[in-house]
């Protein structure tokens, strides 16, 4: 993937998206690498015991994915400079997990360009399920359009 300059990103724009199934194998090494061994995400009947329909993917794991993508897009020239998220569902294993995102704005500040996202994973059956949103000092619990945990200020310095 070729990196966007700050000149070609306009607002609107989406980045490309990311796509990964989360199978067990995943699962496992997901559990492996960041040590969350909770049973729900690999023990079927343990996860069926506390009510859920089937192991699910950790959320952390989704959280990881949406980092992925927007370093890809960013490029290497780029910077993610800040991104905090909101789980707001569940995924069950052996799910692709799709990962999106749009240009909400961009601006040069401090000359530093920024450009601010609003990225989310959907699963093809319930879309939405996880979303990012601005953090910092400067940042109002509900930034823009009055919504709580809608965006992202995630602001990769696009040369």
């Amino acid at each position: 993937m070729t990196q966007p300059t700050f000149a070609q990103i306009k607002e609107g724009d989406e980045i490309p998206t990311l796509t990964q199934n989360c199978d067990s194998q995943r699962l496992v090494l997901w559990a492996a690498g960041s040590g969350d061994y909770y049973q729900i995400h690999y023990d079927k009947d343990f996860a069926q015991a506390t009510g859920l329909p089937d192991r699910i993917t950790h959320g952390a794991l989704k959280h990881a994915l949406l980092g992925r993508m927007l370093h890809e897009w960013a490029g290497e020239k780029g910077r993610v400079q800040r991104v905090a998220c909101q789980y707001r569902g569940m995924d069950m294993i052996d799910k692709d997990v799709v990962c999106k995102g749009v240009v909400t704005a961009k601006r040069t500040e401090n000359g530093q360009n920024l450009v601010d996202l609003e990225i989310w994973t959907e699963e093809p059956r319930r879309p939405r399920n996880l979303d990012r949103r601005p953090i910092g000092p400067k940042d109002h619990p509900r930034h823009g359009n009055g919504h709580p945990s809608r965006l992202l200020k995630c602001p990769p310095t696009c040369s």
